[in-house]
Parts: C-alpha cells; sequence; structure tokens
C-alpha cells in the first residue's frame, strides 16, 4: 500500500513539473526599445521659434480678476498709497492644539488668515494676542513700526 502511495506521489510530482517548466524558455524575451539617437554635440543647432501670426497670440482678459502677470506689491500699493496694514481690520482670533490663526480684513473686503511670521502688504505678524495682533512694518528708508490691531468690538 505504502509503495502505491508513493509511486503516486511521484506520478503527481513529474506532472506538475512537466506542466510549469515547457514555459519556461521557450520564447525569448522581447527586444529592448531602440535608443534615440542625440545630435552629436556642435552639430545642427536647433530650429528657431516661428512668430506666430498676430490673431493666434493669446491674449489675458481679466474680467474683473486681478491681472496674474502685474507685481502684487503695485497692486496693493495703488489703493492709496497708504499702508495695507494699517487700513485693515482685525476680525478675528482661532485658537487650535496646532496653531493660532488670525483672520485679518482689507478695506476691500478681502480676508486672510495669517499665522505668525506670514507678510500682508508692508509688515511681518509677529505676534497673535487674546484680542489683538502685532505687525512689524518696514518701509524702505524709513525705520520699522509696530502696529496693533485691535478686535473691532461690534
Amino acid at each position: 500500500m505504502t509503495r502505491v502511495m508513493r509511486a503516486a506521489g511521484r506520478i503527481v510530482v513529474a506532472a506538475s513539473l512537466a506542466t510549469m517548466f515547457p514555459a519556461c524558455g521557450s520564447t525569448p524575451p522581447p527586444a529592448p526599445p531602440p535608443q534615440a539617437q542625440l545630435p552629436p554635440p556642435g552639430g545642427a543647432s536647433p530650429l528657431p521659434a516661428l512668430p506666430l501670426p498676430e490673431s493666434q497670440v493669446p491674449k489675458y482678459e481679466p474680467k474683473g480678476r486681478r491681472d496674474p502677470f502685474e507685481a502684487l506689491e503695485g497692486a496693493q500699493g495703488a489703493g492709496g498709497g497708504g499702508s495695507l496694514v494699517a487700513t485693515a481690520k482685525l476680525t478675528g482670533i482661532v485658537r487650535s492644539t496646532r496653531a493660532t490663526l488670525a483672520l485679518v480684513e482689507t478695506p476691500e473686503g478681502i480676508g486672510y488668515i495669517l499665522k505668525p511670521g506670514d507678510t500682508l502688504g508692508d509688515g511681518r505678524l509677529l505676534e497673535i494676542g487674546s484680542d489683538s495682533v502685532v505687525f512689524q512694518v518696514t518701509k524702505p528708508g524709513e525705520s520699522t513700526n509696530r502696529v496693533v490691531l485691535r478686535m473691532a468690538m461690534d
């Protein structure tokens, strides 16, 4: 009985090996893709860019939005030349276990969420208190000033 079981086991092993190994090595691996030929250094120069006809040159249409190609400093200073920090108002303070944030609104109605070290126009936020924030305002050619914004009590 044990000889029969051993013989049957050998047949099962031989059959499984016979089905597994013929697939190995029967087809060669695919050839690697051909390498792109690089031009020799100092050879032909790249083609010059062709100018687009005037009708195909893209135009920016702001439609009431700020021009992204215009400097931010010029856009902020256009509101009267004053200090952006001095005209802003503190609308809220958010405290969490991770950070303390100040909610500041400009006269134009644009809101900013700031943390210490962030800049707003010409000032850098130094600290956030319980009901106030302190900015350090630096203008070229003048000394630095500290501006304190207090929470508006409505």
